[in-house]
């Protein structure tokens, strides 16, 4: 196995090389947040779709933008508004008079990257829309059919504290993204660099790096990542913690929990996981790596309580206490 792991090591530092060149074309644009885009490309790398939350202004949007630049790959902002149709996102059927048939014209939902921006302003029937273009990676067209194209990530962002105008997305749509991003203000010394950067009144060009053929790779590469069985089983743990807190002495959360993390948490811990290891250049995932990326994977999967709330105990709260309560191996 020592030697399976040495082999798994070298193929990941030949493989990982891009992730140097993207972060330094996105350094050209974005002053800090390295947070925000490791995790993007915790996304990318791990084939699962990314929600972004924070208050307007944090370049949530331009970071998006910057990485897709520097990824050589079809790119594709969807500005979410209430009066938006599920046909301009997806597409529609067009009569053509002249040989009186029905065309498809297909929407912007056909792209590798996209952007869904303010995700939660628009109404249901979008948002079921894009539910199955987020997990069949297909869209159905009339009686119709169509796959997306490969790398397929939808990058969605929303803003927490306007709520006018807004639909809150159903707990099946929150599931499906992998990662909830909690996106905070920069230190004094990056916002200072951000106001010379932007009253300069030039920004620097991003260059494609990385092509398709290129991400679809090292997913394969991180899927090699090599996984312990009691790694394994302390995501098991974590994730059971959030369903049966008193079996794991977590009495105080019981009444917080109204319902726990579905199997989908187990399953894109361990990918994230794995992703994350392959970004520091591991052939192997340490318990570390799950502590890293555990509240981003399952702060959108736990429901809370009305009494939870009363309390103002958050799932961040109850995700924070599971982390640092179970058992690491």
């Amino acid at each position: 196995m020592h030697v399976d792991i040495q082999a798994i090591n070298e193929k990941i530092r030949r493989e990982s090389a891009f992730v140097e060149r993207i972060n330094r074309e996105v350094a050209k644009v974005i002053v800090g947040q390295k947070y925000m885009i490791e995790r993007l490309l915790v996304g990318l790398l791990s084939n699962g779709h990314v929600l972004l939350e924070g208050v307007p202004g944090l370049a949530k949007t331009l970071a998006v933008k910057t990485l897709s630049a520097a990824v050589q790959t079809k790119f594709q902002r969807i500005q979410f508004t209430p009066d938006l149709l599920p046909a301009d996102l997806i597409g529609t059927l067009i009569y053509d008079q002249r040989n009186g048939q029905f065309t498809t014209k297909k929407g912007p939902i056909f792209a590798n990257l996209i952007l869904a921006d303010e995700i939660n302003r628009s109404p249901a029937k979008v948002q079921s829309a894009l539910l199955e273009a987020m997990m069949e990676r297909q869209v159905t067209i009339g009686e119709n059919t169509f796959k997306l194209d490969d790398p397929f990530l939808v990058l969605a962002t929303q803003n927490p504290i306007e709520q006018e105008g807004t639909y809150p997305l159903p707990e099946a749509q929150v599931d499906r993204f992998m990662l909830k991003l909690s996106i905070g203000y920069p230190n004094k010394d990056e916002e200072l660099e951000i106001m010379r950067r932007m009253t300069r009144g030039h920004l620097e060009s991003v260059n494609p790096v990385v092509t398709p053929a290129d991400i679809v790779k090292a997913r394969n590469v991180v899927s090699e990542v090599y996984m312990d069985e009691k790694v394994e089983r302390y995501i098991i743990d974590i994730v059971f913690a959030t369903r049966e807190p008193k079996k794991y002495g977590l009495d105080e959360l019981e009444d917080l929990i109204s319902y726990g993390a579905s199997p989908r948490a187990s399953i894109f811990l361990a990918q994230a996981a794995k992703a994350h290891a392959f970004l520091r250049g591991r052939g192997y995932v340490t318990p570390e790596d799950v502590r890293a990326i555990g509240l981003d994977v399952l702060r959108h999967r736990i429901i809370i309580t009305y009494e939870a709330e009363a309390e103002e105990k958050t799932s961040e709260y109850v995700v924070g206490q599971v982390l640092s309560r179970i058992e690491v191996p």
